[in-house]
């Protein structure tokens, strides 16, 4: 049996997220895929059993960087607000950063892709977000609102910001970085 090579791994997963990005999640074929990472169709299944298995699998490594990346630098014994603005911080450049990844993530958690074990594992990495938020509501700085939905605000916010940006192709300036954040941060706050 021949080992499977990171290196072609990666070549899968950027022509995934290149094809996802240009077709959508749905629109994308196994044969694309492999064309696409310049290796053979019978290849792509050593590495993969089937596409469900591929989006699942680059799906949970994508989610895990991205959560690994938002708390960079944080440090839970800091100001409240100032930790939050380097997380926010985080998750904005995160998302800037690897938009082909933010698309996928997003297409796949709107389609039915994802299995309960990825989705079970998604949960407990979100588990820090949640934590943060509730360490606002704990110091008497954030309203008294369900942590989802203001968890909801905080990253939807980012996420159509980002968006926008890219899909207009204005980058965000540091006036309206600084204004997104601080009006993020007054919809939170009491």
């Amino acid at each position: 049996m021949k080992l499977k090579d990171d290196r072609k791994t990666e070549q899968i997963f950027e022509a995934t997220l290149s094809l996802v990005n240009e077709k959508g999640l749905a629109g994308v074929t196994m044969s694309e895929i492999a064309r696409t990472a310049g290796i053979a169709t019978g290849t792509l299944y050593i590495y993969f059993k089937n596409k469900d298995e591929l989006i699942n699998t680059l799906f949970a490594e994508c989610r895990k960087a991205s959560i690994d990346s938002y708390f960079k630098n944080y440090d839970a014994s800091k100001p409240f607000k100032s930790g939050f603005a380097i997380v926010w911080m985080n998750i904005l450049q995160y998302r800037i950063q690897n938009f082909e990844k933010v698309v996928l993530m997003d297409q796949c958690y709107h389609s039915p892709f994802l299995n309960e074990c990825t989705i079970k594992m998604t949960k407990q990495w979100k588990q820090p977000l949640f934590k943060l938020i509730e360490r606002g509501k704990d110091e008497n700085v954030f309203k008294e609102a369900d942590t989802f939905a203001l968890l909801i605000f905080m990253i939807g916010s980012i996420h159509e910001g980002v968006k926008n940006a890219h899909y207009s192709q204005k980058p965000l300036t540091k006036a309206t970085i600084d204004a997104m954040f601080n009006m993020c941060w007054d919809g939170m706050k009491k």
